[in-house]
């Protein structure tokens, strides 16, 4: 799912979600997206093993009890594997494998002028002043919590979170909601980032949160 609004100065007018197959198609998208951030690894460890990066550990910590949302990411060398069933890895991890290979295929360098790694946790911390929310992303405490906190800060995002899309959830796209805040922060270069000085992985991509 893709969600994307449209900003002229302060006015930042949220659009309806859109399902794309592929992250591909996204970069192909005309008129191109000044900046996007995706909720998936951008740069990776060396090996196969699920292991955390600096960002991750930095993310926990920074999250608190909120921080077992941030979780350990797979080896590169797990893409060069033909199986999309990698042994080893938890069952979350397995899932989300399709969606992970779909970006590192597509990821290089020049890329990350445009698109960024982050975490809807990390965006509400932003968001909320630097404090962590209270309740679980996928209790009808945490969503109504998140929907009060982008409403009272963003202006017509009700257009977002209010869409009926087939197969999406409401805490979806109230994830969604708040990485387009943080892809407007990206674009004007006044996101904060995660860790300060970042690390590289063996393609050379910086391995980073964006919030």
């Amino acid at each position: 799912m893709v969600a994307s609004a449209k900003v002229s100065g302060a006015t930042f007018a949220p659009e309806a979600p859109r399902l794309i197959k592929t992250f591909s198609l996204i970069l192909d998208e005309r008129p191109a997206f000044d900046a996007f951030v995706i909720n998936a690894p951008i740069g990776y460890p060396s090996g196969v093993d699920l292991g955390f990066r600096t960002c991750d550990l930095e993310a926990r910590e920074l999250l608190g009890s909120r921080g077992n949302v941030i979780t350990a990411v797979p080896g590169r060398r797990v893409f060069e594997m033909s199986d999309m069933s990698v042994e080893g890895l938890d069952a979350v991890t397995q899932v989300l494998m399709p969606r992970y290979r779909d970006v590192a295929n597509e990821m290089s360098p020049f890329r990350q002028r445009q698109v960024y790694e982050g975490r809807p946790e990390l965006s509400f911390l932003q968001l909320n002043g630097g404090v962590p929310m209270r309740h679980q992303r996928f209790r009808a405490a945490g969503q109504e919590e998140r929907r009060e906190l982008l409403t009272s800060k963003l202006n017509g995002i009700e257009r977002l979170l209010d869409f009926e899309i087939e197969n999406v959830r409401p805490h979806q796209l109230i994830d969604a909601a708040v990485l387009v805040w943080s892809a407007r922060r990206a674009a004007t270069q006044s996101a904060r980032r995660l860790p300060f000085e970042p690390e590289w992985d063996s393609e050379g991509l910086r391995m980073e949160f964006v919030m």
